[in-house]
Order: C-alpha cells, then sequence, then structure tokens
C-alpha cells in the first residue's frame, strides 16, 4: 500500500471518527435536562432525582428550568434544539396528552416533533370522600348519586384539569350524575372538601394518604390497575365494581429527528438509573411508581392515553381554549 493512500484512509478514518462525536453521545458530552416547570415542583424534582441515577453515564447533567405556560415553554424549546442527544426535557403527561385537545392550538406536535425516550414514573388518583359525603365504599357513593343526584358534588384545581376529567370518566362509567364545582387550585378543593363544601374530590393519592390514615378524609377507591401501596386498604374502582382505570406519568423526550444510536443510548441510561435502589426509593417514598419501560411503551401509551383523553374531554363538552 503507497503512503499516499495509507494517509487517505487515515484521513477518512479520522472524519469518521469526528463525525460519529454527537451520535454517539458518549460519556464525555453533557446533557440538559429541560423542566417546564419551577423549582421544588414535582416535575423539577423528578428530574433531579433521574439526573442524580443518571450522573456517570455523562460528564455533566444540567437541570434548566424553563416555566411557563404549563410546559408549553419548555416543550417549545425542545422542539428547536438539534437532535444530538444534548438536550431532553422531563414533562407530566398533560402536555402530550390532554393539551392537544384543550386548546384550539399549540406550538408543537407531541407525536411529530419529539423522540419518547422512556416513561420515568407512574401515580394514581384516588375517589375521596369528605366529612359531608358521609360514604364508606363506592357502593355507597353511586348509591346516594342515585337516589339525590344533586348532592354528588365534587371539586379539582380547576376546568380541564386531570381531577376533572376523572369526576367526568367515573360517573359515566358508574352511570350517576356528578356536579363539577372548580376551585383555583387544589388547595381551595381541599379546604372546600374539609369544610363540608364539597362531597367528593378525586386527587393524586401521595397528596391525600395522610389525610386518609387519620381518618380526615376517606379514600374510596384508587383509579390505577393495581392497589397502591400508600394505601393498601383501598381497593382499585375496578375491585369496587366500577369499570374504570386511569394513571398520570411522568416521561422523557428528546427532539424528533434523533438518530436511532443516541436514543438507544439515553433509554439505556435512563432505564439504568431508574433500576438503581437509590432512585427508586426516592420515587417510592414521594408516591410515584418507577417505571423506565423504553421508547416504544412510552409511544405506545401515549397513543392510548391521546385517544383515552379525547373522548373524555369530548363527553365533559369542554370548549378548546385559545
Amino acid at each position: 500500500m503507497s503512503k499516499r493512500i495509507l494517509l487517505k484512509l487515515l484521513a477518512i478514518s479520522a472524519l469518521g471518527s469526528t463525525m460519529a462525536l454527537p451520535l454517539a453521545a458518549r460519556a464525555d458530552t453533557p446533557l440538559k435536562i429541560l423542566v417546564g416547570f419551577p423549582p421544588g415542583g414535582s416535575a423539577d424534582t423528578i428530574a433531579r432525582i433521574v439526573a442524580d441515577g443518571m450522573k456517570d453515564d455523562f460528564s455533566a447533567i444540567v437541570v434548566e428550568n424553563r416555566p411557563g405556560a404549563a410546559g408549553r415553554i419548555a416543550l417549545t424549546a425542545l422542539k428547536n434544539s438539534p437532535p444530538d442527544g444534548h438536550t431532553v426535557i422531563i414533562l407530566p403527561n398533560g402536555p402530550m396528552v390532554l393539551f392537544p385537545h384543550l386548546y384550539k392550538s399549540l406550538p408543537y406536535d407531541p407525536t411529530r416533533d419529539f423522540t419518547p425516550i422512556s416513561e420515568l414514573a407512574r401515580f394514581q388518583f384516588g375517589v375521596v370522600s369528605g366529612p359531608a359525603a358521609d360514604a364508606g365504599s363506592i357502593a355507597e357513593l353511586v348509591a346516594k348519586a342515585k337516589a339525590d343526584p344533586d348532592s354528588a358534588t365534587y371539586g379539582s384545581a380547576g376546568t380541564g384539569t386531570v381531577p376533572h376529567l376523572l369526576g367526568t370518566m367515573f360517573a359515566k362509567a358508574a352511570g350517576i350524575q356528578m356536579r363539577h364545582i372548580p376551585f383555583q387550585g387544589s388547595a381551595p378543593a381541599n379546604t372546600a372538601l374539609l369544610g363540608g363544601h364539597i362531597r367528593y374530590k378525586f386527587d393524586v393519592v401521595a397528596e391525600t394518604a395522610e389525610l386518609h390514615r387519620t381518618g380526615k378524609v376517606r379514600i374510596l377507591a384508587v383509579t390505577g390497575p393495581k392497589r397502591d401501596p400508600q394505601v393498601p386498604d383501598v381497593p382499585t374502582l375496578r375491585e369496587a365494581g366500577v369499570d374504570m382505570q386511569a394513571t398520570a406519568w411522568f416521561a422523557m423526550y428528546a427532539p424528533a429527528g434523533l438518530p436511532e444510536a443516541v436514543r438507544q443510548r439515553l433509554e439505556t441510561a435512563v432505564n439504568a438509573a431508574l433500576q438503581r435502589s437509590a432512585t427508586r426509593d426516592k420515587l417510592v417514598k414521594l408516591g410515584f411508581e418507577p417505571v423506565g419501560e423504553g421508547s416504544a411503551a412510552l409511544a405506545a401509551q401515549q397513543k392510548a392515553d391521546l385517544e383515552l383523553w379525547g373522548r373524555t374531554i369530548k363527553d365533559a363538552g369542554i370548549p378548546a381554549l385559545d
């Protein structure tokens, strides 16, 4: 082999290695995790727990908060980021499966503009009975609502929120009527429940478990596919005789057009983090179920939930927002 040919082959090899750097998402590259909510909230907390679990796979990981428009600002930033594996987002399911049905237009398309990486954590809700309801089971709630339809009032943090829509789903599945009372946030709704101004509330189990344990409210059933370890005495809705199931989740996404090698690298890193006992213990302590099932499972979950919440929002008659 001539010296000139050898030098040319070496040059081509070096060029190929340089071009492969961004595709390999190598450990000497940093990772930026966008969060569309302020520090201290659930999305931010989960992002920092997961980032800590992934720290050995990257030279540096930065969690960057870009709050505003319920996560839409951060999602737009991700959409406009290069698909090189250096920028991802961690967010709840709402912007990906609820917002397409709640808003007339969005600055992103939840299926075309992003690459699913993995579902991180899942949580469920409880059907909560307050002091004014005097219902000790789902069967009693249904019987009371059928006897006096006006009595089945339930509160939420506002129209179009997941608890509001869960009430719509539950009423349809149980064959009853329930009257929704929107509040300006979850805290005022809790105050109204404890004060006897509303009878029921659909709430995250982690937010209500202690009130249930102390007897101030009663969680009649949970909305997920299995009992929640925070309240193991509480049946699922299906166990209680109502054919309904719904959960919420947090997940990681990257921009669309991500090379397959980069997607695999990110999926492997985040799922390995979710298998570490330190990461899992922190999430479970906060009331979340660690998942880590990969991009295909997340894409399937997103598709199913887009259809589920689309039907629910249509049934609720919620007009599209500007």
